[in-house]
């Protein structure tokens, strides 16, 4: 990973936008960034973090304030970082979550989050070109680039404040969480948890085999209704179903012995029961018999009345179908009452019928060959009519259809007349179109080379308007170079005055150190006859002071110099390049270039609209030509079938009108000859009926009157008065017939032989003996229930003991591997049999740990002249914590191992860098950081003499090696001699500002 540009905008401290070139900054592969306390120097490590991650390290990520408390309220807070990644380029630009003003009205409103990132150059491969703008998506991306999180990269890339420090003196469980962000030991504790959860499953399946066995012995001690024993189930639960057995064998004897008194008590009863049936049989007869007796007089009425009523029914039937043929009759006389109205009615309406009800053929009562007659001509008349009435309906039609052929015609002629007026128009103006889609095919070709041109001239044109800028700037550059330059003469010319007074006074400042007495420094002698005097009194001091002062000159000149060449040379560059153009002759040319472009935009951008409308054109001319010949077809075809269809009609009206007489039209007459021809078939068929009722009204009341005098009565009504219905018949029968048969029964009763001798009188005790039976059931049902339960409770034991050895054998494998799995997990999570007390996770770690200790012992003896160097221990913690994260340091003048928290400040600052530089290599050579070509360390160099700062120094030049970029961020002043490229933040009242220094300068306003 190697940093380009970055730019902030309100962003902590940065009020406005402000400009960080890492190329420039980093050429020498180390720079500076040095500034006051608080002046902002590691805001512009947290913009980068800010910019890849979207947070910042440390805990200034809990405060979530990323905007300019006095950012101008226009000015977006906006942070744009352009690095390389793996070969690939790309910007990131992040804009925060804050509150800003609204755009209409007063108050604030919620600034959402964005992000985006763009390729600079090819993507890489599974991403899209036009590059990603999910804030989520963004992080996620440069994570995959980068190789490691957010939280590896500030401990890998930004080496922060104090961090390791804290980290090389922390107790294990601190240090432990630290290099679990960093070495991402997350599927060794996955394996962790994976024990222990496999552990509480095997838990719970041996509980649950332990419940099984608990639940087995219960349900057995439930059904042989003792409690289980604590130990030896197995013999409790055989002496259980020993004893059942012989339960059973017991109740199983005297549940034979129940059902033999049962079957014998059974028998007896059933003895008296037949007994008391035959007494109980012969009694019943007697009975019958006499009541039977009492009943005689009452049969033999019975016997007359059904005699008589059997005589009467002959002659009833002939009687009552009299009254019927009289009934039928009288409605004969009013059908044909109805029937002549109803042919007198129909008759009217025709004239020549008329004619024959008044006075002719029909007048009178007419028979009925007569009426059928005239029936049979009025039908005849109308059949003939039956085709005509098919003609009057085709009739209607024709006419209908006549009414739709004009219509047709009509609108097919209206519908080609509008077609032509349409297809007039058409030629002209593809015509039009064909011409616009040439001219717009002919800009397409030009927009390319116009665009480029355009692109060429603007870029000209903003070096030209660069010109006046520049030439100040070059003005500026060889002002400031002569103020330098005169800055410097006057104080060297300084300094040599002060080095000439002070080898002036030089013997003044002798005779001053003089004392009676003592030898003279220069010759030695005790004598002092003329001391000389120091009259201008230039010392040590002075001379240093100016000298310093005539070296910061100096450099002051080295600076203003470079900066005047570099602004000459690129005056000079733009001026070789716009040759003899102005801006104001690009201005033009690119002015008349963009109107051309935007024309020829313009009518490119219509090409396909063209193209559409030409091709919609001609389809629509082919179209409407179509539609007008068909069109026209049309209207032919419909005038010359209503000519035709014209001519039949005519035709066949004439005909019709002639069959129609004086009626409405042929359907009319020929409906009123069909009920004519009914209304005298319906006379003829009253008339027929009225004859033939009279006939039958003689014949039946002849007929009635014999049957009355063959059944042996007077008249009709005597038969009808001795007839009975058929209801009170076959009471009477069945009466009888239940009396006889009653008679038969008990004399038959009495005639059996088994009840010969039997006395109606008779008692027997049937009583005794049911009784006897119940009890002799219930001990019965008693002893069967006893043999049954005790025989299901042999069963149940024999399944439930089945079912517990089952689960027996089960239970001893499940507690064989859950004692081997339980104590494999408490070796995995550091318990039990783990002398060191470290997890898989911790052990992991540790191996970790060893490799940054070799990593880091590397550096530290170097920084500390082989004084010191890292020792890991894995020794397990006191009072039984885990261990296997120890770190200390061995002393190399003493030969024992220290621990860290006792070196000093410089020496806490040296391991802990060592420590953080181990550490980064480790995690970048996890992570395949081969690719991590910029490191920043933050802060830590104030505490080193300048020696060990000379060591510090080399170590970090070492970083270099292989292109890669070390920035350091420090308020030591001794640095900015030591490092030639510098990037300072310094704070104002009214803000501050960052410069590069060491040949380039710049200013950032930071609030």
């Amino acid at each position: 990973m190697r940093l380009h540009r970055l730019e902030v905008s309100a962003f902590g401290p940065y009020a406005g936008r402000e400009v960080v070139d890492f190329d420039t900054l980093g050429a020498d592969g180390l720079f500076l960034l040095h500034g006051d306390t608080g002046a902002g120097k590691t805001t512009l490590l947290d913009a980068v973090a800010f910019a890849l991650f979207g947070k910042v390290p440390g805990a200034r990520a809990e405060a979530k304030r990323f905007r300019c408390d006095v950012a101008d309220r226009g000015t977006p807070t906006e942070v744009t970082l352009e690095l390389t990644v793996q070969g690939h380029r790309f910007r990131i630009v992040r804009n925060p979550e804050y509150e800003r003003p609204k755009l209409r009205g007063d108050g604030t409103t919620k600034q959402q989050a964005k992000a985006s990132l763009t390729w600079l150059g090819g993507p890489p491969s599974g991403q899209p070109p036009e590059g990603v703008t999910r804030v989520d998506e963004v992080a996620r991306t440069v994570e995959r680039l980068l190789g490691m999180t957010g939280d590896q990269f500030f401990q890998v890339v930004l080496l922060p404040q104090g961090e390791f420090a804290r980290f090389l003196r922390a107790e294990t469980k601190d240090r432990e969480e630290l290099l679990e962000k960093l070495f991402g030991t997350q599927r060794f504790f996955d394996a962790e948890k994976w024990f222990s959860e496999r552990r509480q499953q095997k838990r719970r399946e041996l509980n649950e085999h332990r419940q099984s066995v608990r639940e087995w012995l219960a349900r057995i001690g439930q059904v042989a209704r003792e409690e289980p024993p604590e130990d030896g189930a197995a013999d409790w639960v055989a002496d259980v179903r020993n004893r059942t057995s012989e339960a059973v064998a017991e109740a199983k004897a005297a549940a034979d012995a129940s059902a033999t008194a049962r079957e014998r008590a059974a028998a007896e009863l059933d003895e008296r029961r037949t007994e008391a049936d035959r007494v109980r049989r012969v009694r019943h007869a007697h009975e019958s018999l006499a009541e039977l007796a009492k009943e005689a007089d009452l049969r033999a009425e019975w016997k007359t009345e059904l005699t008589a009523a059997r005589r009467a029914s002959a002659v009833t039937g002939l009687a009552a179908e009299a009254d019927r043929q009289r009934e039928r009759l009288d409605g004969a006389v009013e059908g044909d009452r109805r029937a002549w109205e109803t042919l007198v009615a129909r008759g009217r309406a025709d004239g020549r019928v008329g004619s024959e009800l008044d006075g002719g053929e029909l007048g009178g009562e007419p028979d009925v060959a007569t009426l059928r007659t005239r029936a049979g001509e009025v039908r005849e008349e109308a059949g003939t009519l039956a085709g005509l009435v098919e003609e009057a309906e085709q009739q209607h039609r024709d006419r209908n259809r006549l009414r739709e052929l004009v219509e047709t015609s009509e609108h097919a002629t209206a519908q080609a007349a509008a077609l032509g007026e349409k297809l007039a128009g058409l030629p002209e103006r593809t015509r039009q179109l064909r011409s616009e889609l040439d001219a717009a095919a002919e800009a397409t070709v030009r927009l390319d080379a116009v665009r480029t041109r355009e692109t060429e001239l603007a870029r000209v044109l903003g070096e030209a308007e660069r010109v006046p800028t520049l030439e100040q700037d070059a003005a500026r550059a060889r002002e400031a170079e002569r103020a330098a330059v005169d800055a410097h003469q006057s104080a060297r010319e300084e300094l040599l005055d002060l080095r000439a007074r002070r080898l002036a006074g030089m013997a003044g400042e002798l005779a001053g150190e003089l004392r009676e007495g003592e030898a003279c420094a220069v010759c030695g002698s005790e004598d002092h006859p003329a001391p000389a005097a120091n009259r201008d009194g230039v010392g040590e001091a002075e001379e240093r002071a100016a000298t310093e002062a005539e070296q910061a000159a100096e450099q002051r000149r080295s600076r203003a110099a470079a900066a005047r060449h570099e602004a000459d040379t690129a005056l000079a560059a733009v001026v070789e390049r716009l040759g003899d153009r102005t801006a104001d002759q690009l201005r033009s040319e690119v002015d008349e270039v963009r109107a051309e472009l935007a024309t020829l935009t313009e009518a490119a951008g219509r090409k396909d609209r063209l193209e559409q409308l030409v091709r919609a054109g001609e389809a629509e001319y082919e179209d409407l030509t179509a539609q007008r010949t068909s069109a026209e077809r049309e209207a032919a075809a419909a005038e010359e079938q209503r000519r035709a269809l014209a001519d039949r009609v005519e035709q066949r009206q004439r005909r019709l009108e002639e069959a129609a007489g004086g009626f409405a039209d042929v359907a009319a007459r020929r409906a009123h000859l069909t009920e004519l021809s009914g209304a005298l078939d319906g006379l003829a068929d009253a008339r027929a009926e009225l004859r033939e009722a009279r006939a039958r009204v003689d014949e039946h009341a002849e007929a009635a009157a014999e049957a009355a005098r063959t059944a042996g009565f007077a008249d009709v009504d005597e038969a009808r008065a001795a007839a009975r219905d058929q209801e009170r018949i076959a009471e009477l029968e069945q009466s009888l017939a239940d009396a006889e048969q009653a008679e038969a029964t008990a004399r038959a009763v009495l005639a059996e032989p088994e009840l010969f001798g039997v006395e109606p009188d008779r008692v027997v005790d049937v009583e005794s003996a049911r009784q006897a039976v119940e009890r002799a059931r219930q001990q019965a049902e008693q002893d069967a229930a006893t043999l049954q339960e005790h025989t299901r409770r042999a069963r149940d034991l024999d399944t439930l003991a089945g079912e517990l050895d089952a689960v027996l054998r089960r239970l001893a494998p499940a507690e064989e591997e859950f004692a081997e799995l339980d104590a494999l997990t408490e070796v995995v999570n550091g318990r039990g049999q783990n002398a060191r007390r470290m997890s898989l996770r911790s052990y992991v770690l540790a191996a970790r740990l060893e490799e940054v200790a070799v990593a880091a012992t590397a550096r530290l003896r170097s920084m500390s002249h082989g004084r010191y160097s890292f020792v890991h221990s894995d020794a397990p913690g006191s009072h039984g914590k885990s261990g296997g994260l120890g770190l200390d340091v061995l002393d190399d003048y003493s030969g024992m191992v220290r621990s860290a928290k006792t070196l000093s400040g410089g020496e806490s600052f040296l391991a802990s860098l060592s420590l953080a530089l181990g550490l980064a290599d480790v995690v970048a050579a996890e992570t395949g950081g081969a690719l991590l070509d910029t490191l920043f360390v933050d802060e830590g160099f104030g505490t080193l003499d300048g020696e060990t700062l000379d060591v510090v120094m080399d170590v970090l030049d070492e970083l270099r090696a292989g292109g890669r970029v070390v920035g350091l961020v420090s308020h030591v002043e001794e640095l900015r001699q030591r490092i030639p490229t510098r990037l300072r933040v310094r704070k104002a009242r009214t803000g501050s500002s960052v410069r590069i220094e060491g040949g380039l300068d710049g200013d950032i306003g930071v609030a």
